[in-house]
């Protein structure tokens, strides 16, 4: 037997002591829980994450990558959307929604894509990751996205409106994406292996992983995220910040696992390539759910309300993304360019107190790469009326 084949079983079993704790059949303290369930959410995410590639066997590839790009971070979504169910009897829960939701937006900037290129490079020796010219479809409408999100900063909420614009942006990326070329998937690890089944077998064996990941991660989503905000009373963290590093950490972990086993193998283009779709999938769709989970629970239509250290966050956020869209205007990410995004990002996250300059100098350098990138705008562009 492959002993490939024993990465299915060894993902499935981490989910068990979750499950079983979310069943109640343990009993354990919040920490113990918050570990429990987060390492369940990564041991699904893991297994939702590879029948996500193998159904790439099945749709034309660049559909499957947007669908792959948004199974991956399957957990993110189910995390942020149990603050907002929560929110509607204690309103503390909606700034944990837009700080999980933050976190997760930021995370996925200032880490996974400079881990991309440094993987690129220290393997490599590439200063640089290019994207293929198709690209210019997804930074379009993450620009576009980006340019949405500046005005949620002033208002008082995320309403039902901003959730149809987003969706909306959301439904034409892939409507668009699909009538892309198809090309066969490369596969590798569990993947492949499934993938050499045949084909009723395939998608027999990709069904059933996919909707035991989901079940299990519906199953702790709810008391992973109660767990975390307990955990951070008893230990004296503040609880916003909790949320908003912590449990998308542990979320998106599957994703960043998927894109450096990309860039490791010398598929950089595609990993990058994969954050992207990644990013468009939680800038508008995560951002959108907010308000319709919070009205769902509530019982009636209503928006999400922002405070101001929300509204904070939610600018610090879209202006990160303006630049890294401004980076990646000329199709590529240098080691330069990754190095500032990693460092603006984790000098805010060390030092909350610089977050209103690092915003102000993100405006600054996206202004200074649209200037050194003037002559690729109309690159980018031409892939929205093709």
């Amino acid at each position: 037997m492959n002993k490939g084949w024993t990465w299915l079983p060894a993902a499935a079993l981490v989910t068990v002591p979750g499950i079983v704790t979310a069943l109640g059949l343990i009993d354990a303290s919040d920490p113990v829980r918050a570990v429990a369930y987060g390492v369940a959410i990564v041991g699904a995410a893991f297994l939702l994450s590879w029948a996500a590639e193998v159904v790439q066997l099945d749709f034309s590839q660049g559909l499957a990558l947007a669908l792959l790009a948004l199974i991956a971070i399957l957990p993110e979504y189910v995390v942020d959307a149990t603050f907002a169910w929560l929110a509607a009897e204690d309103p503390a829960y909606a700034g944990y929604a837009v700080a999980n939701m933050t976190g997760a937006n930021r995370l996925l900037i200032g880490i996974a894509w400079p881990m991309v290129i440094v993987i690129a490079w220290l393997r490599f020796r590439r200063p640089q990751v290019e994207l293929e010219a198709g690209h210019g479809l997804e930074l379009v409408v993450l620009l576009a996205a980006t340019l949405y999100a500046f005005w949620l900063p002033f208002k008082v909420a995320i309403s039902l409106l901003d959730m149809a614009v987003l969706v909306s942006m959301f439904g034409f990326y892939i409507w668009r994406v699909a009538r892309l070329p198809a090309e066969q998937p490369h596969l590798v690890g569990p993947a492949k292996l499934i993938g050499s089944l045949a084909p009723r077998h395939r998608r027999t064996v990709t069904a059933l992983l996919a909707i035991g990941a989901v079940v299990a991660i519906l199953l702790v989503a709810k008391p992973f995220a109660q767990s975390l905000v307990n955990t951070g009373v008893a230990l004296g963290i503040d609880k916003f910040l909790l949320v908003q590093w912590l449990a998308p950490l542990a979320s998106e972990a599957p994703e960043f696992v998927i894109v450096a086993l990309f860039a490791w193998r010398g598929q950089s283009t595609a990993a990058l390539g994969t954050l992207v779709s990644s990013k468009i999938n939680q800038w508008t769709l995560l951002v959108a759910m907010l308000p319709l989970v919070y009205s769902v629970s509530l019982g009636r239509p209503d928006a999400l309300p922002l405070d101001d250290r929300q509204r904070a966050e939610i600018l610090l956020t879209a202006a990160q993304s303006l630049f890294a869209v401004a980076l990646l205007l000329d199709l590529r990410l240098s080691l330069t360019g990754a190095a500032v995004l990693f460092g603006l990002f984790v000098t805010q996250m060390l030092m909350p107190e610089t977050r209103g300059i690092v915003t102000i100098l993100y405006f600054a350098l996206t202004a200074l790469a649209l200037v050194l990138s003037r002559h690729h705008l109309g690159a980018a562009f031409h892939w929205i009326r093709r």
